[in-house]
């Protein structure tokens, strides 16, 4: 690691000096879907926020706040599992480019289930996570001057690889994490749990009555307040454990969802949890007087994974409507996330904030990607001459350029068998091609009519699945993209 971080140190440039450089916060929630919060990311053809019975059930105030200082993405994707997500918002790449394309067990041994008798997934996938030939995000803003701090899950790699602790791809401090994807336990009575997904790095809290969102959050809120004694800019990266299973009961929140009953009653005081994280962290910047310093992108790993029936044939009642599907599977609850983009305080007199004045309660319904969050907080930090493969800085959003697009275009391509199994996704403006390897069979959905997927239009449509289909070939041939193996069933 320090070979690399020298390499970084003489390749890459960077033109802001360190009293220039803000603090970024990366707040990243684990199987968090694009619906569960208060805070509205439908809207309609108005622009009207769209209030559903979902963000009627949830309390995410502090999600609120942030949006209403900031921006809102109502269209930023992610990866439909975890793993493929994190190591693309570490490398700025695409998961059929770096090849981590399903999520990583902690032994390393391959989890693709086998539903499908005559597909499997490839030989050569990345199974023990990232590859050790990546320059990864914390190891470049190390060099370029950042205290860099990673708190919660990481999941980047399987045990005894060099991403399994996150210091081995470029994080100073490393906060409970390792090469598990979910917690054992919440609870500090009970250690975090024990076997293959116990919490490491938490022993001093063992025994107590702390939750972990909480305990995690106290604890980078240590650590930033270490770095800003220092006078040193941080990058924070809070990846929380919440609010993946196992669905347990924050106690702080019980008391406020009496109507709701197992595990949906916990996993709502899970998703409040998390939100009061987000609250603590902000005024903790505030009470150490950086707040208008620090920029903020929160967003989720992978669609929602809610304890609530998913209903195919009526999406609209679905764990993620008006979304169809979840977590896993190939349609829009599967991948599409919530994500805001703010400074944690809004002062239009300070001098970072005047290079990048965020209009307050401003929205973007532009496609984006989980991989833009590379090159748009490298940019941010000032750093230049870093090339990414796949990800768009989305800065200019953030100043209000009405001019500027990313490409309104994106690949989702997953060789392997989950909740759907072995499927390829083309995103072209609002047009939606999908190619399911199990049965040859195609759909198209046009996702401003149809946002639930409930009408497939690749026969009706038949020249416009054809033309999509041949440009997903085209760009997974770019990527040089794993295909799922046939095998004789």
């Amino acid at each position: 690691m320090k070979a690399l971080v020298s390499l970084l140190i003489i390749s890459c440039s960077w033109t802001a000096s360190a009293m220039e450089q803000p603090n970024l916060l990366v707040f990243l929630v684990d199987d968090m879907g694009w619906q569960d919060t208060s805070l509205p990311f439908l809207h309609d053809a108005n622009g009207k926020p769209v209030t559903t019975d979902l963000n009627r059930r949830y309390r995410t105030p502090n999600m609120e706040a942030l949006a209403a200082r900031g921006m809102k993405f109502t269209r930023a994707y992610a990866h439909p599992v975890c793993t493929p997500s994190r190591v693309s918002l570490m490398t700025g790449k695409n998961p059929a480019r770096h090849r981590v394309t399903n999520w990583t067990s902690p032994t390393g041994a391959e989890n693709g289930d086998n539903d499908v008798p005559n597909l499997r997934s490839p030989d050569e996938w990345l199974r023990k996570g990232m590859a050790e030939s990546e320059k990864p995000l914390p190891s470049i803003l190390h060099a370029a001057g950042y205290h860099t701090i990673h708190c919660g899950k990481a999941h980047f790699g399987s045990k005894g690889t060099w991403a399994a602790d996150p210091k081995g791809i470029g994080f100073d401090v490393n906060i409970a994490g390792n090469e598990i994807g979910h917690p054992a336990s919440y609870f500090a009575k009970e250690n975090f749990g024990k076997g293959s997904n116990h919490v490491t790095g938490l022993e001093k809290w063992q025994g107590s009555d702390g939750f972990l969102t909480d305990v995690l959050t106290q604890e980078l809120c240590a650590e930033i307040e270490k770095s800003a004694k220092d006078e040193k800019p941080f990058f924070a990266y809070m990846a929380h454990y919440a609010v993946h299973s196992p669905f347990q009961t924050d106690p702080r929140f019980a008391a406020n969802y009496p109507d709701l009953t197992p595990p949906q009653h916990a996993y709502a005081t899970l998703i409040e949890g998390m939100d009061r994280s987000l609250g603590d962290i902000l005024a903790k910047l505030e009470a150490l007087g950086i707040a208008d310093e620090t920029f903020v992108i929160f967003i989720s790993d992978n669609g929602g994974d809610a304890p609530i029936p998913n209903n195919n044939m009526n999406p609209a009642v679905s764990g993620n409507a008006p979304l169809r599907g979840k977590k896993g599977m190939r349609y829009e609850g599967g991948m599409r996330v919530p994500m805001i983009a703010s400074w944690a305080k809004a002062d239009t007199v300070n001098p970072l904030q005047s290079a990048l004045p965020v209009q307050a309660a401003s929205r973007t319904d532009d496609l984006v990607h989980i991989a833009d969050l590379f090159p748009t907080l490298l940019s941010l930090a000032g750093v230049k001459d870093v090339a990414s493969a796949d990800g768009h800085d989305l800065t200019p959003y953030l100043r209000g350029d009405t001019s500027y697009h990313r490409p309104q275009w994106l690949v989702t391509h997953y060789p392997h068998g989950h909740n759907n199994d072995h499927f390829s996704v083309l995103h072209e403006g609002t047009w939606k091609f999908i190619h399911n390897y199990a049965d040859a069979s195609t759909e198209l959905y046009d996702l401003s009519k149809d946002l639930s997927e409930s009408k497939n239009l690749a026969t009706d449509r038949a020249e416009r699945a054809a033309s999509m289909s041949k440009e997903l070939e085209r760009r997974l041939d770019d990527y040089a993209a794993l295909r799922s193996k046939r095998i004789n069933p």
